[in-house]
């Protein structure tokens, strides 16, 4: 699973949040007087790195300074195009976080058009938080999604309970870093890029500004914008560093250290919030991160001379997280650069001078590369030959760094490593491509958390907590052991498992476990009305399966289970009284029901919904049978079937769900009372499990209308919905299919949080049967 800090999110919010909170808590390490004081290690004196060629070669040389803002940093696109509109040159960048992306990309040779065309075919906002399609994750993952909060996880080891260093590793971001800058080198000096580029980092152990003039340009670039706490820090040269904006978040000492005669100076810091805003201590706490980063910016503007320009553009209440309004920033950087145009007039060239510019400044084309050699470097367990094993690319290929990429990233969603890099690395004449994988230091066990709570009008509440523990690669060949309890106040689980991997590349495995379970059942009359006793069942089961991954899309387990169960009445309902005071009360008897099978088994799951609880599009299938070995006249054969389809529109989303279930012969120990329906979303209108039998068949139709979203908070998005359901059981084979079916319709609001989804509902159902429901948690 991709535990934390992968996120598989379907917006990725929720994290935001959370990365906000943390983050607040590593700018306040930072933001110590030494690192305020820090100075930096650019050179004091004036340099001529910012040099004039094309066009008027007595001009003033101009340097361009973007600050760090997150998605306020689109103001950067808008400032761009402006001056490439007024044929304004640029001779240097010198730029912080989101700056030095837009800067650095600007270096590199792509203008303002180009970076926006490139922005319209991809969501930011998923790039700059990792969050990953769920459809490419293993189905392991997508399991653990159903019952873990965010996939948040907790590492042990010998130093006793650990984090990861960020929730965001910048995989994707780096990933695409690369893809967009295929002309320049595995390690370059930043002097020699198409606009000479300085990118400013912190060094975490000291606090000081880092100036990085070298190396990879998209590691400089993910360094520069490693947000403490949010983004895991990133090591260039020894050194571990976070964003650059704690020390500088306006590099323009640093751009007039390059040689810069005038700078365009652009400041899309976010400003301060009024008292009667600051409602928590969260918020006091930015607050006060905000008034450190402003000073560090106040300091750097007392170097402006009259001759720069500053311009900062109305960025209204866009925040650091709001990447979806990308067209707001670039108008506001639009308009903020029309309105210094004065000011910025001087400094335009003619149409002919700009075009000789521009052509010393121009992206140059990519070379084509033949690799010489792949080097693998794994950090941890895993061996290497595991990762070239997962790597199409071979020695003699050209280099396409989009492909490599698409190898990493898969091996990412695996969920072995925090990040997984490439570099192009020439040596003596060869070009050499050095895969770099780190797995996760914060292991190497791994706890999981969910909670699930219920409550209705029909039933007492529950309450259950989910705990998973996860140890991957105990040998080199890959063994991992897995375990997911529940504790609550109607079911108590235990489900251990250990995975064996053993006919690579096409990852089938062997899996042995055991796993027990207790929990209680009501059993009503045949109208569903009257409760008549109250069930504990119990389960132990031991088995061992043989899986076969099907690709990403799914899973197939068979094997072979050993099981013991009992079903004990927890009291049996009186019918009634004799008139004789020497008669005890009259009861209706329940057995005792108890048995131990072997039988073989089939599981098959296909999982490509986007979302498991709120699902917008996608299709999910789960085929199961079981068949009892050497059981005489108990023997039994039970099938399973369930299909999902979604798909939406805009804010609209539709899902269409088909259930079906039967047992031909004896009873299953482990399920002795058959099929169930009842409960939210299984017929809503009934109690949870109010109809059992033999056999089930059940169909729902769901609308969702997603009214709000929300940034930088807990609470992401609110749902209003209405389902249709129809549904029956039977208690005989040759009855099912026959009558009529119940039906129920639920009208609902829902919530996805960072702690799992919230429902509040209400059900009804003809004959004046209601229900209603409020619930934390997955769908029980």
């Amino acid at each position: 699973m991709s535990r934390f800090p992968k996120l598989h999110l379907r917006d990725g919010d929720g994290f935001r949040w959370l990365g906000a909170c943390l983050l607040l808590g590593g700018l306040f390490v930072l933001l110590t007087p030494a690192a305020r004081a820090a100075t930096p290690t650019a050179p004091a004196t004036p340099g001529t790195i910012c040099r004039v060629e094309g066009g008027d070669p007595g001009r003033p040389s101009v340097g361009l300074v973007l600050s760090g803002g997150g998605a306020r940093g689109y103001a950067h696109l808008g400032v761009l195009k402006v001056l490439e509109d007024n044929r304004i040159p640029v001779d240097c960048v010198a730029a912080t976080s989101m700056g030095a992306v837009v800067g650095g990309l600007y270096a590199s040779g792509l203008s303002a058009s180009d970076m926006r065309a490139r922005l319209e075919h991809v969501n930011l906002a998923d790039v700059a938080f990792d969050v990953t399609d769920r459809s490419d994750l293993p189905q392991s993952q997508r399991e653990d999604e159903r019952y873990y909060v965010d996939s948040f996880s907790l590492g042990f080891g010998r130093n006793g309970f650990q984090l990861p260093s960020g929730l965001v590793h910048g995989n994707r971001l780096q990933a695409l870093l690369q893809e967009w800058t295929p002309n320049i080198g595995g390690s370059v000096s930043f002097d020699k890029l198409p606009v000479p580029f300085r990118a400013i980092a912190a060094d975490l152990q000291t606090g000081q500004m880092v100036v990085l003039d070298h190396g990879s340009l998209p590691q400089a670039i993910r360094a520069s914008m490693a947000l403490p706490g949010l983004f895991s820090p990133v090591d260039v040269n020894g050194r571990t560093l976070v964003d650059g904006g704690i020390v500088s978040n306006l590099p323009i000492e640093t751009a007039r250290s390059m040689g810069a005669d005038v700078v365009i100076a652009v400041d899309i810091g976010s400003p301060l919030r009024p008292l009667n805003a600051l409602s928590s201590p969260a918020d006091v706490f930015q607050q006060m991160v905000g008034i450190l980063i402003r000073q560090n910016v106040a300091r750097q503007r007392e170097q402006l001379r009259a001759t720069d320009v500053l311009i900062q553009p109305d960025l209204g209440r866009l925040t650091f997280t709001d990447f979806e309004n990308a067209p707001q920033g670039i108008a506001a950087g639009e308009a903020a650069a029309q309105a210094a145009l004065p000011q910025l007039q001087r400094l335009a060239l003619s149409p002919e001078q700009y075009a000789t510019w521009r052509a010393a400044h121009g992206k140059a084309a990519a070379q084509a590369v033949r690799i010489t050699k792949v080097e693998i470097n794994s950090r941890g367990v895993v061996p290497a030959k595991r990762i070239r094993a997962a790597l199409h690319v071979k020695e003699g290929d050209v280099y396409d760094p989009a492909a490599v990429n698409k190898d990493l990233l898969a091996l990412v969603n695996e969920d072995d490593f925090e990040s997984v890099t490439q570099q192009m690395v020439e040596e003596n004449g060869e070009h050499k491509l050095v895969i770099t994988a780190q797995e996760k230091r914060w292991g190497p066990n791994f706890l999981l958390f969910g909670l699930g709570l219920s409550a209705t009008s029909k039933e007492e509440g529950s309450f259950r907590l989910h705990l998973g523990y996860r140890r991957p690669w105990l040998t080199s060949s890959g063994l991992e052991a897995r375990a997911d309890a529940t504790l609550g106040s109607d079911v108590l689980a235990f489900h251990g498992e250990l995975r064996q991997p053993f006919a690579n590349p096409w990852g089938a495995y062997i899996a042995p476990y055991v796993e027990i379970q207790r929990r209680h059942a009501n059993v009503y009359d045949e109208s569903g009305d009257i409760r008549l006793t109250r069930y504990r069942l119990t389960t132990e089961r031991a088995g061992v399966d043989i899986g076969f991954p099907i690709a990403t899309l799914g899973d197939f387990r068979v094997g072979l289970v050993y099981a013991h169960g009992t079903a004990v009445p927890q009291y049996n309902l009186p019918i009634g009284n004799d008139d004789d005071d020497t008669q005890s009360t009259q009861q209706l008897l329940f057995p005792d029901i108890y048995g131990r099978q072997l039988s073989a088994r089939a599981k098959l799951v296909i999982d490509q919904l986007d979302d498991p609880q709120f699902a917008r599009r996608g299709y999910f299938t789960e085929l199961r049978a079981e068949r009892s070995l050497f059981a005489g006249s108990n023997s039994y054969t039970e099938v399973y079937g369930k299909g999902m389809v979604a798909m939406s529109y805009g804010r609209h989303s539709v899902s269409a769900t088909v259930e079906a279930g039967n047992n031909f012969g004896g009873t299953n120990v482990t399920n002795p009372l058959g099929f169930t329906l009842g409960g939210f979303q299984h017929l809503s209108a009934y109690a949870a499990d109010q109809l059992a039998g033999n056999s089930m068949m059940y169909g729902n139709i769901t609308y969702m209308n997603r009214i709000a979203s929300f940034s930088a908070s807990p609470i992401r998005r609110l749902f209003v919905g209405v389902s249709v359901e129809a549904g029956n059981v039977w208690a005989v084979d040759d009855s099912f299919g026959s009558g009529s079916l119940k039906r129920s319709v639920t009208v609902f609001t829902a919530l996805t949080t960072s702690f799992g989804p919230i429902y509040f509902g209400v059900a009804f159902a003809p004959g004046g049967r209601n229900n209603v429901y409020f619930q934390l948690g997955r769908t029980y």
